[in-house]
């Protein structure tokens, strides 16, 4: 006689076990229909599923972030289904959800044609029409073993032979089509109604680059087609923002085959950079940083007793010299440990924070690489704090602070907080970990915000905060950390001395604000189109005149603007000034400065903005101060 606590506190009493779906059929029949799975104690479970004894129950339906990733996770196995059906041959690996979508690996004799996948959505949408349930099994591994080589499935065998022989098989059926998953799963193909196949791309089997080349298949999936329809959208919207169509068409960057994974920075884009660097040079001076530089290659032993030898050698490039191994760094820390042990220290000078402009490698794999926002070389504005346990609490509220000024200046207003907990592959011994884990939860929470927890997805070393920017179109950007880290400071022999003269090991709080400066720049693009606000803009102002007769004076107007701290250049080519226009338009330029007989003899400028407005004219004096106020973010950090 199970008592079935819900949500609203209330209990329901069942006269024997009673699933899900029933449970949410006594509440309503509105419920009963929305109902795709239920949360039994905490645990997700099929709306199938029977509770025998007393439990906590709340239904999810597609209004639950849970109930949507079901919805994504049932429309995986709905395109594997479909795939089996029009071509047979092809075998299934894996198919999990990703962010706003799914995708499902496949091998198969010839590579899918889009037209392959028009066919392949609209048999989607049929099997999803006849409705069919969706029920689990379970089954002894090696049955299950044996069920999959005998389909001809023998990469779903294989997975399942690396299952634990004492660990039940779960496998959901549809129609005539079973495939491997813990679930949960919607109730039935009808409950999937909004989806769409995006593309198709090579993925290694296993994700190692030594085993064959499946092809994998991109889709998404909604609770409501207007859901759908706002996502296109901003897919069509983001494809116009591509930072990398962007840095070619304005002159930014570019990269090549020569140098994979590195940037080649050209005028205009370095002066972004310059732009970015500068200002987080102020935030370093205005918050206690102390700036430091550190050598790009340290030996093997240091990345030995840092750790990192141990969990990030695959990402790290190394060289050797007089038979001695180096490795470049891929991250600035030891370095700072080594500057910090350089003097002897005392709690009075804790806490100490140092801020590099660190140049890192990391060997990504290729396939990773995405224009400057996955690289293989790059700039961290990287931070490390040397804090006693008791200063833990106040740097973090701070810190947080600080970010949320710096992103506003830059133009992003929603941050979302996450809490990334011990990963398996960690150092350090569990109370530690207990201790860095809550006393970044209780910093977020005299910050006053929410923050969602990232299980198992911290740093080896350490727990940490990362912080999320929603951008124009509503992506999220993961830049900003901070990381308590208990462990490193001692495995490298950092201490200072504490006020009852004992040597104690300093806390360190590792931080980076935008995180890579070349990622950064490339979200700022994407934010911005392109059009960056008047303080980041490489050229701010233009100055054009309509005939030679004007050309002296334009080239004494960009002069003076020049003088005044901007920068500006004059386009005095005898080309028709509707041309001009269009050309710098074209470079998103904020301001163009036009300029005639009228203004020359008026002594003023007639001004365009970057949107087309026309401003009439104004003295270089007024025009100035507008500029002035308008790039006064940069100048204050």
């Amino acid at each position: 006689m199970p008592n079935i606590k819900l949500p609203d506190g209330s209990v329901r009493e069942f006269a024997q076990p009673v699933s899900v779906a029933e449970v949410a059929a006594s509440i309503g029949p509105g419920l009963a229909k929305a109902a795709l799975a239920g949360r039994v104690d905490g645990r997700m479970v099929d709306t199938s599923y029977r509770i025998a004894a007393d439990a906590e129950l709340s239904i999810v339906t597609d209004r639950d972030k849970d109930g949507l990733d079901i919805i994504r996770h049932s429309t995986a196995h709905l395109l594997a289904y479909a795939v089996k059906t029009l071509f047979p041959d092809a075998q299934v690996t894996i198919g999990p959800v990703i962010e706003n979508g799914f995708f499902y690996d496949f091998a198969y004799k010839r590579p899918f044609a889009p037209e392959d996948l028009a066919a392949i959505e609209k048999k989607m949408s049929e099997l999803a029409k006849k409705d069919f349930p969706v029920t689990r099994e379970e089954m002894p591994r090696d049955q299950a073993v044996a069920l999959f080589k005998g389909m001809g499935e023998h990469y779903k065998a294989e997975i399942i032979a690396s299952i634990p022989e004492d660990q039940a098989i779960g496998l959901y059926r549809e129609g005539d089509f079973v495939d491997l998953c813990r679930g949960p799963h919607v109730p039935s193909t009808g409950k999937l109604k909004v989806f769409k196949l995006m593309k198709v791309a090579g993925a290694y089997w296993r994700g190692d680059s030594k085993n064959e080349m499946l092809q994998r298949i991109y889709g998404t999936a909604w609770a409501k087609k207007e859901d759908q329809e706002a996502y296109l959208k901003m897919l069509e919207e983001a494809e116009k923002r591509d930072h990398r169509k962007l840095g070619t068409q304005l002159d930014l960057f570019h990269m090549q085959d020569e140098a994979p994974g590195m940037v080649f920075w050209h005028p205009k884009g370095w002066t972004i950079w310059q732009q970015v660097e500068q200002y987080m040079r102020r935030v370093y001076q205005d918050n206690g940083y102390q700036e430091v530089r550190c050598p790009q290659i340290l030996d093997r032993s240091l990345w030995e007793k840092s750790g990192h030898w141990e969990n990030y050698r695959e990402n790290m490039f190394t060289t050797e010299s007089e038979k001695r191994s180096y490795a470049v760094k891929p991250m600035n820390c030891p370095g700072h440990v080594q500057i910090y042990n350089a003097g002897l220290r005392s709690y009075r000078e804790l806490p100490l924070r140092y801020g590099e402009f660190g140049a890192c490698h990391r060997n990504e794999a290729s396939g990773a690489l995405h224009g400057i926002m996955r690289i293989r070389a790059f700039t961290q504005d990287d931070g490390h704090i040397f804090c006693t346990e008791d200063q833990i609490l106040p740097e973090c509220v701070a810190y947080t602070t600080l970010l949320q000024k710096v992103y506003t200046d830059f133009g992003f207003t929603q941050i979302i907080y996450k809490l990334a907990t011990r990963p398996e592959k960690r150092v350090g011994a569990d109370p530690l970990w207990d201790k860095a884990e809550n006393a970044l939860a209780e910093s977020l929470r005299a910050s006053g915000v929410q923050f969602d927890l990232l299980p198992g997805e911290g740093a080896f070393y350490g727990p940490k905060i990362e912080y999320h920017l929603k951008d124009s179109i509503g992506r999220s950007w993961q830049c900003g950390t901070i990381q308590v880290d208990f462990s490193m400071p001692g495995r490298l022999g950092a201490e200072y001395v504490a006020e009852d003269n004992t040597r104690k090991v300093p806390v360190m709080l590792h931080r980076a604000i935008v995180g890579s400066m070349e990622r950064f720049i490339g979200i700022l693009i994407e934010n911005h189109a392109g059009a960056m606000p008047l303080w980041l803009s490489p050229l701010q102002v233009v100055v054009l005149n309509i005939s030679g007769g004007q050309a002296d004076y334009a080239a004494n107007v960009a002069a003076e603007l020049r003088r005044a701290g901007f920068r500006v250049e004059a386009d005095l080519r005898n080309e028709k000034i509707t041309y001009k226009i269009r050309e710098h338009s074209i470079q998103k330029l904020p301001y163009q400065l036009i300029v005639g007989e009228q203004e020359k003899a008026a002594s003023k400028v007639a001004v365009r903005t970057r949107s087309g407005e026309d401003l009439g004219q104004m003295t270089l004096e007024d025009f100035i101060r507008r500029l002035q106020q308008e790039a006064r973010v940069g100048s204050a950090a």
